[in-house]
């Protein structure tokens, strides 16, 4: 029977530098990352510091809900996460965390507007916000119930296109085909999230760019055509 040795490193180092990036405080916010192949995931414990994160501590979830190795008690969050990896083809790391300026824009529940180029690098169009949960959905199976609110939000986008939510009065879940691109795509969350709050402080009435410059930036860093940064 397999231990998900390498999963459960890698899962440990990523949700160590998940936690070296700034974007967590206490034990807020967590990583996971899926094996197709096997049909598991690992995610960070329940509670536990990250500074204290050990491989041994990863606890490894089958796609279908079952805790198939680990001792500790999984992520409050578990259920969401592997509801984001059933419904959103391509997707093999999710994180959640409660950084500060997304969250700003989840209790304020706005999307973020997408005002700028930085933005559109990374994000095809605003981050949206989830609608509030109905309180049988928070007082039933909350957690699969907030991955419900998620993908319903994103019935009519591409997920990996838009690579990131806010669970309205909550926070922000984000997600790649790679643990190291989810954590960068957390950051630049943040990042144009403090952005869009400053600019909209200026100018409450600040509109976007063109949607032609908007399509420029992204699509030269995503998709087929891309052509930033080098050759792999």
């Amino acid at each position: 029977m397999s231990d998900y040795l390498s999963l459960r490193e890698e899962c440990c180092e990523a949700n160590r530098a998940l936690a070296a990036t700034g974007l967590v405080d206490l034990t807020f916010g967590n990583l996971s990352i899926l094996d197709t192949a096997a049909g598991v995931f690992a995610i960070k414990p329940s509670g536990v510091p990250y500074h204290a994160l050990t491989a041994a501590d990863m606890v490894v979830v089958s796609i279908d809900g079952i805790v198939v190795h680990g001792v500790c008690r999984p992520s409050s969050d578990t259920p969401t996460h592997r509801r984001l990896f059933l419904e959103f083809e391509g997707v093999q790391s999710v994180v959640h965390t409660h950084s500060r300026s997304a969250v700003a824009f989840a209790q304020a529940a706005r999307a973020i507007p997408l005002l700028g180029t930085t933005h559109a690098d990374y994000f095809h169009g605003d981050v949206p916000i989830t609608r509030p949960m109905t309180d049988a959905e928070i007082q039933g199976d909350y957690e699969w119930e907030t991955g419900g609110v998620i993908v319903e939000t994103f019935a009519n986008k591409i997920p990996l296109n838009i690579p990131a939510v806010l669970v309205c009065n909550h926070g922000p879940f984000v997600w790649a085909n790679s643990a190291c691109k989810a954590i960068e795509t957390a950051q630049a969350l943040e990042i144009i999230a403090e952005m869009a709050a400053q600019a909209l402080a200026l100018n409450l009435n600040a509109t976007g760019p063109s949607d032609t410059l908007k399509d420029k930036h992204f699509f030269r860093k995503h998709g087929d055509s891309a052509y930033y940064g080098q050759c792999k």
